[in-house]
């Protein structure tokens, strides 16, 4: 499955490299240096506007079926012998 760019939803990902730019300085890459987070507030905060479920109902589902299928008496293997 092909990447999607993290900066423009309706492109896919040619590593262009322009998600690694400095937001301080265009002309660098960035170096995770942090400065262009350091405010001087005394929180900071992300808004969060997606989530994306990348097979977690798929994953809750297998976990539930497991679970409906053992025998409630018998231990889980890795319980068993103790």
């Amino acid at each position: 499955m092909a990447k999607v760019c993290v900066l423009d939803e309706n492109k896919l990902c040619d590593d262009c490299g322009e998600c690694n730019v400095c937001d301080l300085d265009p002309n660098e890459i960035c170096d995770n240096c942090m400065k262009c987070l350091k405010t001087g507030a005394d929180y900071a905060a992300i808004e969060i506007d997606e989530i994306i479920d990348d097979g977690a109902a798929e994953y809750d589902q297998l976990r539930q079926d497991l679970l409906n299928t053992r025998d409630e008496e018998e231990p889980f293997d890795c319980f068993k012998g103790q």
